[in-house]
């Protein structure tokens, strides 16, 4: 599934038995981030860290290379493309530093602290351990190369929409998770009661590291992971989380009014703050309707129901 990646996406470990290596780093809007990775990986990066729940940053490592001159002309020259799509877009600061070789699969860990979700939620990466006292429920996770650590807003968005749900239903209920990445949403669906969650993503890799999170979280069974497409679901249900950008937002608007119960909640973030008139012009022409909508920073996360 494509999607927005969090604030670790990672690609490690890299690995060139003490040979040095060019850390590219810069401060640019997060919107841009999916594209200038995409862009940086053509260029031979092994491994990117982009971090936009503190200073928009993005941080990529390849192997050090002797044309450096040329190596900024192409990046300055593609910043300058991207300014014309996203108007906009802030100038980017670039420093370009030659570090020595390290333990990546190590040192990545810097970046995922725990989170406190308040009232009910403590994320909690896989190798710290559980405080003494903890919120309703704690949700250890090992991100691997997935998406999904509660450090991103949008991540922090669908968990706190996710809280509403149950308080409105009596019944038992299922849940399906749209690129599902690290399983974290889909863990926290079975924690608040779910019967069944259908966890989906086209990506074999998240897949796998959402199966190790699930049974590091002690999961019943409940969730079913699954790299199948949306368009091969039968069953229909109260609740739809989708943690992804816009472009695919909207395209799966349709598939979406499809697969909710009437009377059902879709959580959608991955948008921004100010896309959320255009994410509301494709929920009318499919008779959705949002009834609220959460902000953090400058991403949202919108509620929605059938009409």
């Amino acid at each position: 599934m494509a999607r927005m990646y969090e604030k670790i996406r990672r690609v490690f470990p890299l690995t060139r038995n003490g040979s040095e290596w060019l850390e590219i780093c810069m401060d640019t809007d997060p919107a841009v981030h999916d594209a200038l990775s995409a862009f940086l990986f053509d260029l031979g990066c092994n491994g990117v860290v982009s971090e936009d729940f503190g200073k928009p940053t993005l941080k990529a490592y390849l192997p050090f290379r002797e044309d450096l001159e040329e190596l900024k002309f192409r990046i300055y020259a593609y910043l300058s493309d991207l300014r014309e799509m996203f108007p906009g877009m802030n100038p980017s600061q670039i420093l370009f530093n030659r570090i020595p070789d390290q333990d990546w699969g190590v040192q990545w860990r810097a970046f995922f602290h725990p989170v406190e979700i308040p009232p009910h939620l403590l994320i909690l990466p896989a190798w710290e351990p559980v405080p003494e006292k903890v919120p309703t429920h704690v949700i250890r996770i090992d991100p691997g190369p997935a998406f999904g650590t509660g450090q991103h807003a949008t991540t922090k968005l669908c968990l706190k929409a996710m809280e509403k749900f149950p308080e409105q239903t009596s019944e038992s209920w299922t849940m399906l998770d749209v690129g599902t990445g690290s399983g974290i949403l889909a863990i926290y669906g079975e924690k608040l009661g779910a019967e069944q969650v259908v966890a989906i993503d086209v990506d074999p890799d998240a897949i796998e590291w959402a199966a190790q999170n699930i049974s590091l979280n002690g999961g019943s069974g409940a969730i079913k992971l699954s790299t199948a497409s949306i368009e091969t679901l039968e069953a229909t249900f109260p609740l739809i989380c989708a943690n992804l950008i816009l472009s695919e937002i909207v395209k799966l608007i349709p598939r979406f009014s499809q697969l909710l119960k009437p009377g059902g909640y879709l959580i959608v973030s991955g948008i921004l703050a100010d896309q959320v008139e255009t994410v509301n012009d494709v929920l009318e022409e499919n008779k959705l309707s949002c009834f609220e909508t959460l902000y953090l920073e400058e991403w949202a996360c919108m509620i929605v129901v059938s009409k």
